[in-house]
């Protein structure tokens, strides 16, 4: 906070307003947008792996490794994402916990389940009740990671799954014809071509996961949501130094203009790595590139 900030009461007009701007809790509410960067930083290619996991499995020929990655795909898909978020990360957190009490408590007599509460010993929480800050919020949002990176990486699944079968047959053969071995052919002929099928779907993919991210909320991170709503409501003398009026319309019109920008960005990179992937190719994309370029010359 800046030093002429230190008493709000003698502050008006644009100098108030800076000084609101610039509080301990402002800038949590920024570096919070540094957060949901972050989630989608590293959950794109989390749940692609999954995707790409799951694919393979889908259509492996072993069956029970064909039925694992066809019910991940199905299960995931059919339930709805709040519901599979509320479920899931209590869950995970609760599994978690199991795991280090068999560990960590053998000599624990009582069972784990009382009635409707889980109970584990001390030693056994996660994070620990005396764990710093950092370690909750790192925890919490590992959580949300792992939830998000299952989630996505089952409609990532499939959307590879059917770029796989768009390969046309006949270069499989082909591949197959001149000697190349299942893996080779899988790895040098069918995986490098399916992402021209592919990139569409994930596009999509996407643009659904930066709209997810709100979900975070509902996960106990504090994210751009928490704070929009935190610092947008109606606050008096009493409880604040900066009272205002219910001015949580205009801080969820900074996260409408954020989430259109960044949608926007990322629109036109797509763009950019479709044309990159089709240059080439004989896919649509690639035969419009094709008669542009020949109209052209």
């Amino acid at each position: 906070m800046l030093t002429a900030c230190a008493d709000p009461s003698t502050l008006s007009g644009l100098s108030w307003l800076v000084c609101y701007l610039t509080t301990g809790k402002h800038m949590a509410f920024y570096g919070s947008f540094g957060t949901v960067l972050l989630l989608l930083a590293v959950t794109a290619p989390v749940a692609l792996g999954f995707g790409f996991a799951a694919a393979m499995a889908a259509r492996s020929r072993i069956w029970p490794l064909s039925w694992f990655g066809r019910g991940y795909i199905a299960i995931v898909r059919g339930v709805p994402d709040i519901a599979f978020f509320l479920f899931f990360v209590i869950a995970l957190d609760q599994f978690f916990e199991w795991l280090r009490h068999e560990v960590k408590c053998p000599d624990w007599d009582q069972p784990v389940w009382q009635g409707n509460d889980f109970v584990v010993c001390s030693a056994a929480k996660l994070p620990l009740n005396n764990s710093a800050q950092w370690v909750h919020e790192a925890y919490g949002f590992s959580l949300a990671v792992i939830t998000f990176a299952i989630v996505f990486g089952a409609f990532a699944a499939n959307v590879l799954y059917g770029a796989m079968r768009a390969v046309p047959r006949a270069q499989l053969e082909t591949a197959e014809a001149y000697g190349m071995t299942q893996r080779q052919t899988f790895w040098r002929i069918l995986v490098p071509q399916m992402w021209v099928y592919a990139l569409p779907g994930l596009s999509n993919l996407w643009m659904v996961l930066i709209k997810a991210t709100p979900l975070l909320f509902l996960l106990g991170v504090e994210d751009i949501v928490y704070w929009a709503r935190e610092l947008g409501g109606s606050k008096t003398a009493k409880f604040t130094d900066y009272p205002h009026g219910d001015w949580r319309m205009w801080y969820f019109l900074a996260l409408l203009v954020f989430y259109l920008a960044f949608t926007w960005v990322s629109e036109k990179v797509l763009n950019r790595l479709m044309a990159r992937l089709t240059h080439g190719q004989a896919t649509v994309g690639g035969e419009a590139q094709r008669k542009t370029v020949g109209k052209a010359a």
